[in-house]
């Protein structure tokens, strides 16, 4: 298993980025790979990305929710992924983001992109691109408040 730890500061509140984070179907706009992402149910998600040219579909599993606080998942099948994103507010209109995500490489192409910490850069680019999507918003395109107790 690979890990990746990543952080972005952005200049909105924690409830902005927090709600922002539970469209997953907007991800395709700033996450690189990620062709589309749809929502099935409040805690499964059903998602097509392309990774080293190859398109895969995958259903991920929300396993636990707290507004304004974490988002967790794990893939159900394909990818071989899990992970967790917490939002830590660090004043009235600034919110850090963390992201730590454990998965599995397939195939040399991955293995070796991996290796070259092409995965980390990738991760630390979607995370920018969030930040410049929602400062340059500043208000979330929708929000889910449900929670999800952890499911794991």
């Amino acid at each position: 298993m690979s890990s990746i730890e990543e952080h972005v500061d952005v200049e909105v509140p924690v409830r902005t980025a927090y709600n922002q984070w539970t469209q997953f179907e907007e991800f395709p706009q700033f996450m690189e790979g990620v062709d589309s992402v749809s929502q099935l149910t409040d805690s499964l998600t059903h998602w097509t990305v392309t990774i080293a040219g190859q398109t895969r579909e995958f259903d991920a599993e929300i396993t636990e929710q707290k507004p304004d606080e974490r988002i967790a998942w794990r893939s159900l099948d394909g990818l071989g992924q899990a992970g967790v994103v917490t939002f830590h507010r660090l004043d009235e209109s600034t919110t850090r983001i963390m992201l730590q995500m454990e998965f599995q490489p397939e195939g040399l192409v991955e293995k070796a992109g991996d290796m070259l910490g092409l995965a980390k850069q990738r991760a630390k680019g979607d995370l920018n691109r969030f930040k410049e999507f929602i400062e340059r918003r500043q208000v979330e395109t929708g929000a889910f408040r449900g929670q999800i107790d952890n499911q794991v």
